[in-house]
Protein backbone atom coordinates (compact mmCIF):
# COMPACT_ATOMS: atom_id res chain seq x y z
CA UNK A 1 0.00 0.00 0.00
CA UNK A 2 1.22 3.07 -0.83
CA UNK A 3 0.94 6.01 1.55
CA UNK A 4 0.55 9.54 2.04
CA UNK A 5 3.45 11.02 4.66
CA UNK A 6 3.38 14.31 6.10
CA UNK A 7 6.84 15.90 5.67
CA UNK A 8 7.93 19.51 7.43
CA UNK A 9 8.23 22.44 4.50
CA UNK A 10 11.29 23.74 2.94
CA UNK A 11 11.20 26.73 5.45
CA UNK A 12 12.94 24.77 7.91
CA UNK A 13 16.40 24.18 5.86
CA UNK A 14 17.32 27.75 6.68
CA UNK A 15 17.74 26.87 10.29
CA UNK A 16 19.99 23.60 8.92
CA UNK A 17 17.64 21.02 9.45
CA UNK A 18 16.78 18.88 6.58
CA UNK A 19 13.23 19.70 4.79
CA UNK A 20 10.94 18.18 3.00
CA UNK A 21 11.09 18.62 -0.40
CA UNK A 22 8.42 16.90 -2.25
CA UNK A 23 5.08 18.12 -0.38
CA UNK A 24 1.41 17.06 -1.32
CA UNK A 25 0.62 18.65 -5.16
CA UNK A 26 -2.01 21.43 -5.94
CA UNK A 27 -3.51 19.39 -8.60
CA UNK A 28 -4.57 21.92 -11.35
CA UNK A 29 -6.37 19.53 -14.33
CA UNK A 30 -6.83 22.62 -16.62
CA UNK A 31 -3.48 21.49 -17.32
CA UNK A 32 -4.40 18.30 -18.90
CA UNK A 33 -3.35 19.21 -22.60
CA UNK A 34 0.20 20.17 -21.22
CA UNK A 35 0.81 16.48 -19.54
CA UNK A 36 3.12 14.28 -20.72
CA UNK A 37 3.44 11.11 -20.66
CA UNK A 38 6.44 9.13 -18.58
CA UNK A 39 7.49 7.56 -21.52
CA UNK A 40 7.86 10.18 -23.49
CA UNK A 41 9.79 12.29 -20.80
CA UNK A 42 12.05 9.64 -19.76
CA UNK A 43 12.10 7.30 -22.99
CA UNK A 44 12.28 3.73 -22.65
CA UNK A 45 12.91 2.02 -19.05
CA UNK A 46 16.38 1.72 -18.13
CA UNK A 47 16.03 -0.48 -14.81
CA UNK A 48 19.02 -1.83 -13.11
CA UNK A 49 19.44 -5.11 -12.72
CA UNK A 50 20.07 -6.30 -9.11
CA UNK A 51 23.04 -6.56 -7.25
CA UNK A 52 21.64 -8.78 -4.49
CA UNK A 53 22.68 -12.62 -4.29
CA UNK A 54 20.64 -15.23 -4.92
CA UNK A 55 20.53 -16.30 -1.21
CA UNK A 56 19.50 -12.94 -0.20
CA UNK A 57 17.14 -13.00 -2.98
CA UNK A 58 15.49 -16.03 -1.64
CA UNK A 59 15.31 -14.86 1.63
CA UNK A 60 13.52 -11.47 0.61
CA UNK A 61 11.04 -13.51 -1.71
CA UNK A 62 9.76 -15.44 1.11
CA UNK A 63 9.11 -12.44 3.92
CA UNK A 64 7.55 -10.34 1.34
CA UNK A 65 5.40 -12.92 0.18
CA UNK A 66 4.26 -15.27 3.48
CA UNK A 67 3.61 -11.70 5.79
CA UNK A 68 1.60 -9.00 5.29
CA UNK A 69 2.63 -5.34 5.97
CA UNK A 70 0.82 -5.90 9.50
CA UNK A 71 2.75 -7.97 10.76
CA UNK A 72 0.31 -11.12 10.06
CA UNK A 73 1.72 -14.39 8.98
CA UNK A 74 0.49 -15.73 5.30
CA UNK A 75 0.00 -19.42 5.25
CA UNK A 76 -0.09 -20.11 1.53
CA UNK A 77 1.39 -18.93 -1.49
CA UNK A 78 -1.21 -17.49 -3.97
CA UNK A 79 -0.96 -15.85 -6.92
CA UNK A 80 -3.34 -15.92 -10.32
CA UNK A 81 -2.96 -18.78 -12.27
CA UNK A 82 -4.17 -18.49 -15.47
CA UNK A 83 -3.85 -15.00 -17.84
CA UNK A 84 -4.73 -11.73 -15.96
CA UNK A 85 -6.95 -9.14 -17.77
CA UNK A 86 -6.85 -5.60 -16.46
CA UNK A 87 -9.88 -3.16 -16.97
CA UNK A 88 -9.73 1.16 -15.42
CA UNK A 89 -12.73 2.28 -14.09
CA UNK A 90 -13.61 5.45 -12.39
CA UNK A 91 -12.51 8.97 -13.46
CA UNK A 92 -9.61 8.36 -14.98
CA UNK A 93 -6.62 10.94 -14.90
CA UNK A 94 -5.14 12.13 -17.52
CA UNK A 95 -2.76 9.70 -19.44
CA UNK A 96 -3.99 6.75 -16.62
CA UNK A 97 -4.75 4.62 -20.19
CA UNK A 98 -0.97 5.50 -21.41
CA UNK A 99 0.97 4.53 -18.06
CA UNK A 100 -1.23 1.42 -17.77
CA UNK A 101 -0.33 -0.06 -21.30
CA UNK A 102 3.30 1.01 -20.53
CA UNK A 103 3.12 -1.04 -17.34
CA UNK A 104 1.92 -3.91 -18.90
CA UNK A 105 4.01 -3.98 -21.47
CA UNK A 106 7.00 -3.97 -19.25
CA UNK A 107 5.32 -6.90 -17.28
CA UNK A 108 5.09 -9.11 -19.94
CA UNK A 109 8.52 -8.01 -21.57
CA UNK A 110 10.43 -7.97 -18.21
CA UNK A 111 8.99 -10.30 -15.65
CA UNK A 112 7.47 -12.59 -18.46
CA UNK A 113 3.72 -11.94 -16.99
CA UNK A 114 0.67 -12.97 -19.48
CA UNK A 115 -1.68 -9.52 -18.93
CA UNK A 116 -3.69 -7.89 -20.88
CA UNK A 117 -5.98 -4.78 -20.55
CA UNK A 118 -9.78 -4.86 -21.41
CA UNK A 119 -11.41 -2.06 -21.85
CA UNK A 120 -15.19 -3.43 -20.86
CA UNK A 121 -16.59 -6.44 -19.07
CA UNK A 122 -14.75 -8.78 -16.32
CA UNK A 123 -11.51 -8.22 -15.22
CA UNK A 124 -9.54 -10.14 -13.03
CA UNK A 125 -7.68 -7.17 -11.91
CA UNK A 126 -9.55 -3.73 -11.88
CA UNK A 127 -8.41 -0.50 -11.55
CA UNK A 128 -10.73 2.30 -10.23
CA UNK A 129 -10.26 5.57 -9.91
CA UNK A 130 -11.56 7.33 -7.12
CA UNK A 131 -11.75 11.25 -5.82
CA UNK A 132 -9.06 11.64 -2.90
CA UNK A 133 -11.53 13.50 -0.66
CA UNK A 134 -13.83 9.83 -0.68
CA UNK A 135 -10.92 7.63 -0.29
CA UNK A 136 -9.72 9.20 2.90
CA UNK A 137 -13.01 8.94 4.70
CA UNK A 138 -12.52 4.98 4.39
CA UNK A 139 -8.77 4.76 4.51
CA UNK A 140 -7.00 7.72 5.60
CA UNK A 141 -3.41 7.38 5.32
CA UNK A 142 -3.77 5.18 1.70
CA UNK A 143 -2.91 6.76 -1.38
CA UNK A 144 -3.50 3.73 -3.24
CA UNK A 145 -4.23 0.39 -2.17
CA UNK A 146 -5.16 -3.36 -3.95
CA UNK A 147 -7.60 -5.67 -1.90
CA UNK A 148 -8.52 -9.71 -3.05
CA UNK A 149 -12.09 -10.69 -3.80
CA UNK A 150 -13.84 -8.16 -5.37
CA UNK A 151 -14.07 -5.42 -8.35
CA UNK A 152 -15.09 -2.43 -7.12
CA UNK A 153 -15.68 0.28 -4.66
CA UNK A 154 -19.47 0.37 -3.60
CA UNK A 155 -18.38 -3.13 -2.87
CA UNK A 156 -15.35 -1.94 -0.56
CA UNK A 157 -17.97 0.97 0.69
CA UNK A 158 -20.30 -1.92 1.16
CA UNK A 159 -18.67 -3.95 3.69
CA UNK A 160 -14.91 -2.51 4.21
CA UNK A 161 -14.19 -5.41 7.25
CA UNK A 162 -15.21 -8.06 5.05
CA UNK A 163 -13.44 -11.27 5.91
CA UNK A 164 -13.63 -12.15 1.78
CA UNK A 165 -10.88 -8.62 2.05
CA UNK A 166 -8.31 -10.57 4.20
CA UNK A 167 -5.23 -11.41 1.98
CA UNK A 168 -4.17 -13.71 4.59
CA UNK A 169 -7.58 -16.23 3.34
CA UNK A 170 -6.69 -16.34 -0.11
CA UNK A 171 -5.33 -19.22 -1.35
CA UNK A 172 -5.53 -18.97 -5.46
CA UNK A 173 -6.41 -15.49 -6.95
CA UNK A 174 -9.45 -14.73 -8.99
CA UNK A 175 -9.69 -11.09 -8.86
CA UNK A 176 -8.08 -7.81 -7.09
CA UNK A 177 -9.57 -4.72 -6.96
CA UNK A 178 -7.00 -1.38 -7.20
CA UNK A 179 -7.85 1.78 -6.11
CA UNK A 180 -6.34 4.84 -6.67
CA UNK A 181 -6.92 8.46 -6.87
CA UNK A 182 -8.76 10.24 -9.52
CA UNK A 183 -7.23 14.23 -8.51
CA UNK A 184 -3.44 13.04 -8.73
CA UNK A 185 -0.80 14.03 -10.57
CA UNK A 186 0.60 11.76 -13.88
CA UNK A 187 3.80 10.75 -11.06
CA UNK A 188 1.59 9.15 -8.62
CA UNK A 189 -1.14 7.96 -10.27
CA UNK A 190 1.90 5.99 -12.36
CA UNK A 191 3.65 5.24 -9.15
CA UNK A 192 0.37 3.50 -7.58
CA UNK A 193 -0.17 1.94 -10.86
CA UNK A 194 3.67 0.38 -10.72
CA UNK A 195 3.02 -0.74 -6.76
CA UNK A 196 -0.71 -1.76 -6.73
CA UNK A 197 -1.15 -3.87 -9.49
CA UNK A 198 2.55 -5.69 -9.34
CA UNK A 199 1.52 -6.38 -5.69
CA UNK A 200 -2.18 -7.71 -6.79
CA UNK A 201 0.34 -9.87 -9.39
CA UNK A 202 2.83 -10.89 -6.58
CA UNK A 203 3.83 -10.29 -3.27
CA UNK A 204 2.44 -8.10 -0.54
CA UNK A 205 4.65 -7.19 1.89
CA UNK A 206 6.95 -3.45 2.05
CA UNK A 207 10.31 -3.81 3.14
CA UNK A 208 12.51 -1.10 4.79
CA UNK A 209 15.59 -2.91 4.09
CA UNK A 210 15.44 -3.37 0.64
CA UNK A 211 16.22 -0.30 -0.88
CA UNK A 212 16.18 -1.44 -4.89
CA UNK A 213 12.08 -1.65 -4.56
CA UNK A 214 8.69 -0.28 -5.19
CA UNK A 215 8.06 -2.50 -2.21
CA UNK A 216 9.35 -0.52 0.37
CA UNK A 217 7.31 2.25 2.05
CA UNK A 218 10.24 4.79 2.08
CA UNK A 219 8.56 5.80 -1.35
CA UNK A 220 12.55 6.36 -2.86
CA UNK A 221 11.69 4.16 -5.98
CA UNK A 222 9.24 5.49 -8.33
CA UNK A 223 8.67 2.62 -10.85
CA UNK A 224 9.11 -1.25 -10.82
CA UNK A 225 13.11 -2.41 -11.13
CA UNK A 226 14.92 -5.00 -12.13
CA UNK A 227 15.02 -6.20 -8.58
CA UNK A 228 11.23 -6.34 -8.50
CA UNK A 229 10.71 -7.71 -12.30
CA UNK A 230 12.84 -10.93 -11.27
CA UNK A 231 10.68 -10.87 -8.15
CA UNK A 232 7.02 -11.08 -10.35
CA UNK A 233 9.34 -13.48 -12.79
CA UNK A 234 10.30 -15.95 -9.60
CA UNK A 235 6.83 -15.64 -8.69
CA UNK A 236 4.55 -16.30 -11.77
CA UNK A 237 7.49 -19.49 -12.28
CA UNK A 238 5.59 -23.00 -13.40
CA UNK A 239 7.57 -24.39 -10.43
CA UNK A 240 5.60 -22.34 -8.25
CA UNK A 241 1.39 -22.97 -7.31
CA UNK A 242 -1.08 -21.55 -5.57
CA UNK A 243 -1.60 -22.95 -2.03
CA UNK A 244 1.85 -24.55 -1.62
CA UNK A 245 3.64 -23.64 1.78
CA UNK A 246 6.44 -21.11 2.92
CA UNK A 247 8.61 -24.46 3.12
CA UNK A 248 6.87 -25.36 -0.30
CA UNK A 249 8.37 -22.73 -1.67
CA UNK A 250 11.83 -22.16 -0.33
CA UNK A 251 12.41 -25.80 -1.46
CA UNK A 252 11.98 -24.59 -5.24
CA UNK A 253 13.39 -21.06 -4.88
CA UNK A 254 17.56 -21.76 -5.23
CA UNK A 255 16.49 -23.66 -8.49
CA UNK A 256 14.66 -21.45 -10.12
CA UNK A 257 16.63 -18.07 -9.27
CA UNK A 258 19.72 -20.37 -10.31
CA UNK A 259 17.58 -20.42 -13.62
CA UNK A 260 16.38 -17.01 -13.84
CA UNK A 261 19.33 -14.85 -12.85
CA UNK A 262 22.51 -17.19 -12.91
CA UNK A 263 24.54 -13.73 -11.77
CA UNK A 264 22.86 -14.14 -8.39
CA UNK A 265 25.05 -16.79 -7.76
CA UNK A 266 28.01 -14.80 -8.47
CA UNK A 267 27.01 -11.65 -6.52
CA UNK A 268 29.46 -9.98 -4.54
CA UNK A 269 30.19 -11.50 -1.30
CA UNK A 270 31.28 -8.06 0.02
CA UNK A 271 27.52 -7.27 0.71
CA UNK A 272 26.42 -8.50 4.03
CA UNK A 273 23.25 -10.47 4.07
CA UNK A 274 20.61 -8.45 5.39
CA UNK A 275 19.94 -9.94 8.97
CA UNK A 276 16.22 -11.06 9.50
CA UNK A 277 13.88 -10.37 10.80
CA UNK A 278 13.10 -6.14 11.38
CA UNK A 279 11.74 -5.66 14.85
CA UNK A 280 8.12 -4.62 14.92
CA UNK A 281 8.69 -2.05 17.40
CA UNK A 282 11.34 -0.18 15.01
CA UNK A 283 8.93 -0.47 12.26
CA UNK A 284 6.14 0.97 14.02
CA UNK A 285 8.49 3.62 15.54
CA UNK A 286 9.26 4.83 11.50
CA UNK A 287 5.65 4.72 10.27
CA UNK A 288 4.56 6.99 13.94
CA UNK A 289 7.36 9.18 12.39
CA UNK A 290 5.92 9.57 8.76
CA UNK A 291 2.56 10.06 10.29
CA UNK A 292 2.98 12.36 12.69
CA UNK A 293 0.90 15.95 12.92
CA UNK A 294 4.00 17.75 13.69
CA UNK A 295 7.40 17.88 13.60
CA UNK A 296 8.42 17.17 17.04
CA UNK A 297 6.50 14.22 17.02
CA UNK A 298 7.88 12.66 14.04
CA UNK A 299 11.62 13.61 15.25
CA UNK A 300 10.95 11.73 18.80
CA UNK A 301 9.55 8.77 16.95
CA UNK A 302 12.83 8.93 14.79
CA UNK A 303 15.12 8.71 17.30
CA UNK A 304 13.41 5.62 19.03
CA UNK A 305 13.44 3.83 16.04
CA UNK A 306 17.13 5.10 15.75
CA UNK A 307 18.21 3.59 19.15
CA UNK A 308 16.33 0.28 18.14
CA UNK A 309 18.67 0.55 14.41
CA UNK A 310 21.52 1.20 16.76
CA UNK A 311 21.08 -1.46 18.95
CA UNK A 312 20.34 -4.16 16.37
CA UNK A 313 24.14 -2.89 14.98
CA UNK A 314 22.42 -2.87 11.39
CA UNK A 315 24.35 -0.96 8.17
CA UNK A 316 22.03 -1.13 5.69
CA UNK A 317 19.03 0.55 4.31
CA UNK A 318 16.82 0.29 7.20
CA UNK A 319 19.65 2.48 9.40
CA UNK A 320 19.86 4.59 6.33
CA UNK A 321 16.42 5.53 6.19
CA UNK A 322 16.27 5.86 9.80
CA UNK A 323 19.19 8.42 9.83
CA UNK A 324 17.35 10.61 6.80
CA UNK A 325 14.24 10.78 8.76
CA UNK A 326 16.03 11.71 11.62
CA UNK A 327 17.74 14.44 10.07
CA UNK A 328 14.40 15.39 7.89
CA UNK A 329 12.48 16.19 11.05
CA UNK A 330 15.54 17.61 13.24
CA UNK A 331 14.82 20.84 15.13
CA UNK A 332 16.59 23.87 14.14
CA UNK A 333 19.25 23.64 16.83
CA UNK A 334 20.50 20.16 15.47
CA UNK A 335 21.59 21.49 11.92
CA UNK A 336 24.89 19.55 12.69
CA UNK A 337 23.53 16.80 13.67
CA UNK A 338 21.00 16.48 10.62
CA UNK A 339 23.69 17.12 8.23
CA UNK A 340 25.81 14.01 9.89
CA UNK A 341 23.03 12.04 9.61
CA UNK A 342 22.57 13.28 6.04
CA UNK A 343 25.68 12.49 4.78
CA UNK A 344 26.08 8.72 6.79
CA UNK A 345 22.56 8.15 5.15
CA UNK A 346 23.62 8.80 1.82
CA UNK A 347 27.51 6.94 2.19
CA UNK A 348 25.21 3.55 3.23
CA UNK A 349 23.24 4.07 0.58
CA UNK A 350 26.05 4.37 -1.80
CA UNK A 351 27.29 0.72 -0.51
CA UNK A 352 24.63 -0.98 -1.00
CA UNK A 353 22.63 -2.87 -4.17
CA UNK A 354 20.27 -0.43 -6.22
CA UNK A 355 21.03 2.42 -3.55
CA UNK A 356 22.28 4.83 -6.47
CA UNK A 357 18.29 5.60 -6.53
CA UNK A 358 17.54 6.18 -2.71
CA UNK A 359 21.21 8.02 -2.40
CA UNK A 360 19.81 10.42 -5.56
CA UNK A 361 16.87 11.36 -2.30
CA UNK A 362 19.48 11.67 0.00
CA UNK A 363 21.87 14.31 -2.18
CA UNK A 364 18.94 16.35 -2.93
CA UNK A 365 18.79 17.05 0.74
CA UNK A 366 22.38 17.43 0.99
CA UNK A 367 22.42 19.61 -1.96
CA UNK A 368 19.46 22.47 -0.52
CA UNK A 369 21.87 22.62 2.70
CA UNK A 370 24.58 23.28 0.46
CA UNK A 371 23.06 25.53 -1.53
CA UNK A 372 21.65 27.79 1.68
CA UNK A 373 25.35 27.99 2.96
CA UNK A 374 27.02 29.32 0.57
CA UNK A 375 28.59 26.24 -1.34
CA UNK A 376 27.74 26.31 -4.89
CA UNK A 377 30.44 23.93 -5.67
CA UNK A 378 29.09 20.88 -3.64
CA UNK A 379 25.59 21.62 -4.99
CA UNK A 380 26.95 21.55 -8.38
CA UNK A 381 28.47 17.98 -7.84
CA UNK A 382 25.70 16.84 -5.77
CA UNK A 383 23.53 17.50 -8.19
CA UNK A 384 25.30 16.18 -10.96
CA UNK A 385 25.75 12.71 -8.85
CA UNK A 386 21.93 12.19 -8.43
CA UNK A 387 20.04 13.82 -11.83
CA UNK A 388 21.13 10.36 -13.43
CA UNK A 389 19.68 8.17 -10.95
CA UNK A 390 16.55 10.55 -10.53
CA UNK A 391 16.02 10.00 -14.37
CA UNK A 392 16.40 6.36 -14.42
CA UNK A 393 13.86 6.08 -11.83
CA UNK A 394 11.81 8.32 -13.48
CA UNK A 395 10.95 10.22 -10.89
CA UNK A 396 10.07 13.66 -12.24
CA UNK A 397 9.78 15.54 -9.00
CA UNK A 398 12.77 14.70 -8.07
CA UNK A 399 14.76 15.89 -11.35
CA UNK A 400 13.06 18.86 -11.34
CA UNK A 401 13.78 19.70 -7.96
CA UNK A 402 17.91 18.66 -8.44
CA UNK A 403 17.80 20.87 -11.90
CA UNK A 404 16.27 24.27 -9.83
CA UNK A 405 18.89 23.38 -7.15
CA UNK A 406 21.16 23.31 -9.66
CA UNK A 407 20.23 26.32 -11.56
CA UNK A 408 20.57 28.62 -8.79
CA UNK A 409 23.75 27.07 -7.67
CA UNK A 410 24.76 28.17 -11.94
CA UNK A 411 23.40 31.60 -10.99
CA UNK A 412 25.09 32.55 -8.34
CA UNK A 413 28.36 31.51 -9.80
CA UNK A 414 27.81 33.91 -12.85
CA UNK A 415 26.34 31.17 -15.47
CA UNK A 416 23.12 32.75 -15.98
CA UNK A 417 22.35 31.27 -19.45
CA UNK A 418 22.95 28.03 -18.23
CA UNK A 419 20.77 28.40 -15.38
CA UNK A 420 17.55 29.55 -17.27
CA UNK A 421 17.92 26.95 -19.87
CA UNK A 422 17.82 24.20 -16.84
CA UNK A 423 15.08 25.97 -15.55
CA UNK A 424 13.03 25.75 -18.93
CA UNK A 425 13.99 22.23 -19.48
CA UNK A 426 12.79 21.19 -15.65
CA UNK A 427 9.39 22.44 -16.41
CA UNK A 428 7.98 19.48 -18.24
CA UNK A 429 9.61 17.09 -15.31
CA UNK A 430 7.88 19.18 -12.33
CA UNK A 431 4.45 19.32 -14.19
CA UNK A 432 4.85 15.97 -14.44
CA UNK A 433 5.27 15.13 -10.58
CA UNK A 434 4.47 18.17 -9.34
CA UNK A 435 1.11 18.60 -11.21
CA UNK A 436 0.30 22.27 -12.08
CA UNK A 437 2.37 25.43 -13.32
CA UNK A 438 1.45 26.54 -9.19
CA UNK A 439 2.72 24.00 -7.61
CA UNK A 440 6.41 24.13 -10.64
CA UNK A 441 6.69 27.54 -9.38
CA UNK A 442 5.84 27.24 -5.51
CA UNK A 443 8.79 24.69 -6.05
CA UNK A 444 11.17 27.82 -7.95
CA UNK A 445 10.48 29.97 -5.39
CA UNK A 446 11.01 28.07 -2.35
CA UNK A 447 14.56 26.61 -3.96
CA UNK A 448 15.02 30.55 -4.56
CA UNK A 449 14.66 31.16 -1.25
CA UNK A 450 17.13 29.48 0.35
CA UNK A 451 19.73 31.86 -0.53
CA UNK A 452 18.31 34.93 0.82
Amino acid sequence: MRVFFIFAGLSALVACAAPDMEPAPRIDLSVQSRAISSAALFGAPRPLPTERSNFQIAEDILELGFRLESGREIPHFSRFEEPVSLRLSGSLPPLAAIETERLLFRLRSEAGIDIRRVDAGPAQIVVEFVPRTEMRRLVPDAACFVLPNISSWDEFRAAPRSDRLDWARVIEREKALVIAPADSTVQEMRDCLHEEVAQAMGPLNDLFRIGETVFNDDNFQSVLTGFDMLVLRVWTHPSLSSGMSRNEVAQRLPRILAQLNPRGTRASANIPIDPLPTPRAWTVAIEEALGARSRRQSFSFAQAALRIALNEGWRDERLAFNLFLAARFAPPGEGVQALDALATAASIYGSRPGGSVPRAHVEMHLAAQALASGQDAIVLRLTQSAIEPARRSENGALVATLMLLRAQALERTGRVAEAERLRRESLPYALFGFGSQEAADSRRAEIKALIQ
